[in-house]
């Protein structure tokens, strides 16, 4: 019992330290830039030795990625709480994009997410992240909207990374001081403009 509680105190206390680093990191990444943020004042701020960060990360740039990781994860969490799978797939799609700009609006996540992180990690990193968290919520609410033939079908890949972007620079523009409601506007537009068209009518035209 008691070995095992050791090791349990062991797991939590690295657990507790990796957490310090993620969370002291993310404010001064957030204030500062990475470029601007040294792995000193990092450990000052989690309270923890060089050593430990090294224990925990290969180097910052690492450091950064878990960072990234945990925001995204962050605001993928957002998305799915506001689109449960009781709703239809298109209110769902809408209640998703809304909660995606509403939590972009934290503060510093923008940087992290659309600026430093592609400039730091590379475009590729940064998707494979996106495609873990947002961009998964994203492609799953599209599929369950074609599925639901409230949408039109189109190619799930190409659709997905494109309304993503769109998403994306409307964070970015909402975070410079531009109309949330203006791009959200837009947005919807886009979503409702992704609805199956009518079938055509195969009655003759009526004569004159």
């Amino acid at each position: 019992m008691q070995r095992g509680s050791s090791r349990r105190s062991n797991r939590d206390r690295t657990e507790a330290t990796r957490a310090d680093l993620i969370d002291a990191a993310r404010k001064l990444f957030t204030e500062k830039s990475y470029a601007e943020t040294g792995t000193p004042e990092i450990v000052a701020a989690a309270g923890v030795t060089r050593g430990a960060l090294y224990h925990h990360f290969a180097d910052k740039q690492a450091l950064f990625a878990a960072v990234v990781e945990q925001e995204a994860g962050a605001v993928a969490e957002e998305i799915e709480r506001a689109s449960p799978a009781s709703l239809p797939a298109r209110d769902a799609l809408i209640a998703g994009s809304d909660a995606y700009l509403a939590a972009m609006r934290a503060p510093g996540r923008t940087r992290l997410l659309l600026l430093d992180g592609p400039a730091v990690l590379g475009r590729s990193a940064m998707d494979e992240i996106d495609n873990r968290h947002g961009n998964r919520s994203l492609r799953e609410g599209l599929v369950a909207a074609m599925r639901e033939q409230s949408m039109a079908r189109l190619p799930i890949e190409p659709l997905t990374a494109l309304l993503a972007a769109a998403f994306d620079r409307a964070a970015l523009a909402v975070e410079a001081g531009a109309s949330s409601g203006d791009y959200r506007a837009v947005l919807m537009a886009l979503i409702d403009g992704l609805s199956p068209a009518p079938p055509r009518s195969t009655r003759p035209a009526p004569s004159r």
